[in-house]
């Protein structure tokens, strides 16, 4: 049986994606609930999936990692072990924050932060372009982050109900 969301659990999500780190009374007293069953509402979204898991994200400059670049990666073929192969190895990189398997013009889309041009290079010599049946990676550096976001929009979530 699926679990319906209501207006409680839909606020609740919306102010653990500003702040995990809110202590159950204050969200509590957020959502006009009693501590308790705050608690058992945030432990259920828990498990059912709903939060996946409660993050501290980092400020990339003050780690060192102020460079991002956007690679898209084209195969030579999209054969599914081909695929496999390529998101088992770069899910090992440290480096690459996301990755996407696309429709159009090239076959993946990977984020990658380095502190350094030179690190990219080395990125680029030393992991990448060793990958078996690449075929052709462009790169794009982001010369100044825009919009960023973590908060995934909900106004859908009490509409499909």
């Amino acid at each position: 049986m699926a679990y319906l969301l209501d207006a409680i659990d839909k606020k609740i999500l919306e102010i653990l994606q500003q702040d995990a780190t809110i202590p159950n009374i204050e969200l509590a007293e957020k959502v006009c609930l009693s501590p308790s069953p705050c608690s058992r509402r945030v432990k259920n979204l828990h498990e059912q999936g709903f939060i996946k898991r409660a993050v501290t994200l980092l400020e990339p400059e003050k780690v060192g990692l102020p460079v991002s670049v956007f690679i898209q990666v084209t195969l030579n073929h999209q054969v599914k072990k081909e695929l496999q192969d390529f998101e088992k190895t770069i899910g090992q990189w440290p480096e690459v924050m996301e990755c996407y398997l696309m429709t159009g013009d090239f076959d993946y889309l990977l984020r990658v932060v380095v502190p350094n041009l030179q690190a990219y290079q080395e990125f680029l010599d030393k992991k990448l372009t060793e990958l078996p049946g690449i075929d052709h990676i462009k790169s794009s550096f982001s010369l100044k982050q825009v919009r960023y976001r973590t908060e995934l929009p909900l106004e859908q979530l009490l509409e499909r109900g």
